[in-house]
């Protein structure tokens, strides 16, 4: 009987999904975010603030002192859920690419969608309306308490040898700059704080682009908005750039680094995924020539454009996206957080210096990014 007993016991127990028997690990976003790869596939329970944005789904960091002070936020595949970021751009590396790599096997992950995760889902998918168009923006943020598997690795984003010439791949989300992603297991404790989008958003701090940096904010110009629309290449030119409609919160189908079947001419591929629902008109041509701005830089050759810090990627393309709202005639252009970056009532003369000072405070207050100094 006894015998009996323990056989239906340990049945049931290899019945429990994988990510449920496994040991939760309680730590820290700046636990994790300081050696990311050494929590790699485990199920990890950490306390913080997620926020959706325009390019942005993540549970964020303070005082981490790192380049991104945030840990991508991802759906199970199939999850359906609607909080996301409004855009994104995923790079991976064609069959073609010589770079050798191993694809990573992980155990899947069941959400638990209770009440309060649909509440956090809801929560962090209502849009805000403002008096200029803020696209991705959302109303509010939600802190709360993160159960999930932890995917973490080390030097993230495109690998490049000193000729410039791409040898690796690592890293989550957007641009695959985050060195960890948590696919989500359940949500508890949350707590919705609004975004006060009339008070604008703080200031960077003083030396953000300043000489001492290693991005230093140049003049936009209109040629950029040309330059993004080209390099999504020609009609039915096959140059490894896909753009779907949707929302990118789940983890890929395709969650390797090497594509098993596509590839282009330099080996490298690109998904620009764009929420319709919530980009349209002008607001989709302004995300259009973020991406673009994007696909164009990390495809460049020329000296310091292809391996800018992560900071220098994001502020080229939101110049992009300034000169592209002045082309459409938008009166106000505002990102997530409140950080206005034009404004038709500013003169010429305050127009460079508004539309810099407002990406920085935007990228390392709101997005967590930091400009590191110069080696």
């Amino acid at each position: 009987m006894k015998r009996t007993l323990f056989c239906i016991v340990a049945l049931g127990w290899l019945l429990v999904p994988l990510s449920l028997r496994a040991q939760v690990v309680d730590v820290t976003v700046c636990d994790i975010l300081s050696n990311p790869q050494s929590f790699d596939g485990k199920i990890v329970r950490v306390k913080g603030v997620a926020a959706a944005g325009f390019e942005e789904f993540a549970i964020q960091g303070a005082g981490c002192n790192q380049v991104v002070n945030a840990i991508w936020l991802a759906y199970p595949e199939g999850t359906r859920g609607k909080a996301g970021p409004a855009a994104s751009l995923r790079l991976h590396l064609g069959k073609n690419n010589p770079t050798v790599v191993s694809n990573t096997s992980r155990a899947p992950v069941t959400l638990d969608k209770n009440k309060e995760f649909k509440e956090f889902d809801k929560l962090l998918s209502t849009q805000k309306k403002t008096d200029g168009m803020c696209p991705g923006c959302v109303k509010f943020t939600v802190a709360g308490t993160f159960v999930g598997r932890l995917d973490g690795t080390k030097d993230a984003g495109l690998l490049r040898d000193g000729g410039g010439k791409v040898v690796g791949l690592n890293g989550f989300g957007n641009l695959n700059r985050y060195s960890a992603r948590l696919v989500l297991q359940s949500v508890s404790a949350i707590s919705a704080q609004e975004i006060d989008y009339a008070k604008g958003g703080v200031a960077a701090p003083p030396d953000a682009t300043s000489g001492s940096r290693s991005f230093v904010a140049g003049v936009p110009t209109a040629d950029q908005v040309k330059r993004a629309a080209a390099a999504f290449g020609a009609q039915g030119e096959d140059n490894g750039v896909s753009v779907g409609f949707g929302v990118a919160n789940e983890i890929p189908k395709d969650d390797t680094t090497k594509s098993n079947s596509s590839s282009s001419p330099d080996g490298l591929l690109f998904d620009v995924t764009i929420d319709g629902d919530r980009l349209k008109g002008t607001a989709m041509e302004i995300a259009m020539s973020h991406a673009g701005t994007h696909l164009a830089d990390i495809r460049s050759t020329a000296p310091r454009i292809a391996d800018l810090p992560f900071y220098g990627v994001e502020f080229r393309a939101w110049q992009t996206a300034v000169v592209s709202a002045i082309a459409g005639k938008v009166k106000t252009l505002v990102l997530p957080g409140s950080y206005v970056i034009y404004s038709q009532s500013w003169s010429n003369p305050d127009i460079v210096k508004n539309v810099n000072g407002g990406i920085s405070g935007f990228l390392a207050n709101w997005a967590s990014i930091t400009n590191p100094p110069r080696p």
